[in-house]
């Protein structure tokens, strides 16, 4: 059984109109063309230090054709690169950091449920652990209100 979501996402509109969208998160996070995988951002809480973000899985993504033919499925590596790129923008946003974060490590990782083309994954994350240099952040990945993933990523303020 899945944990719970780490906040509601009935109090959130979903439909509506990104606050960060991709050229904003082009600002803080250096991925781009294939490698960018985080469209959005709908809703986030400096507070909380809690964010949702979301990338639209298309039919043009560049795994399609090899990952599964006939049965393409979203790599579980590439929702991490979403988790690890959601988490990187919500402690840039945050502490307004400037210069690089680098992807640190994969502390943890649960694939539920596969994610297909057409399909929205919703990421949400939320800053478990901060330090000048290093952080840690807990992702959540859900598409159609199912838990597909979910890691805890860290990265380094380089």
């Amino acid at each position: 059984m899945p944990p719970p979501l780490l906040f509601d996402l009935s109090q959130i509109d979903l439909t509506g109109k990104p606050i960060f969208d991709k050229e904003d998160i082009g600002k803080a996070n250096p991925q781009r063309f294939e490698m960018q995988q985080l469209d959005g951002i709908l809703w986030y809480d400096k507070e909380k230090l809690l964010i949702l973000g979301y990338k639209e899985v298309t039919e043009d993504e560049f795994w399609v054709r090899g990952h599964i033919p006939s049965r393409p499925l979203m790599p579980a590596v590439i929702m991490v690169e979403a988790a690890a790129q959601l988490s990187s923008f919500l402690v840039k946003q945050t502490y307004e950091l400037g210069g690089f974060i680098g992807f640190a490590g994969i502390d943890s990782a649960k694939f539920r449920a596969v994610v297909e083309p057409g399909q929205r994954l919703y990421l949400l994350g939320h800053i478990a652990k901060f330090k000048r240099r290093k952080y840690t952040c807990n992702v959540q990945g859900v598409v159609d209100g199912t838990m597909v993933f979910e890691t805890v990523v860290s990265g380094l303020n380089i």
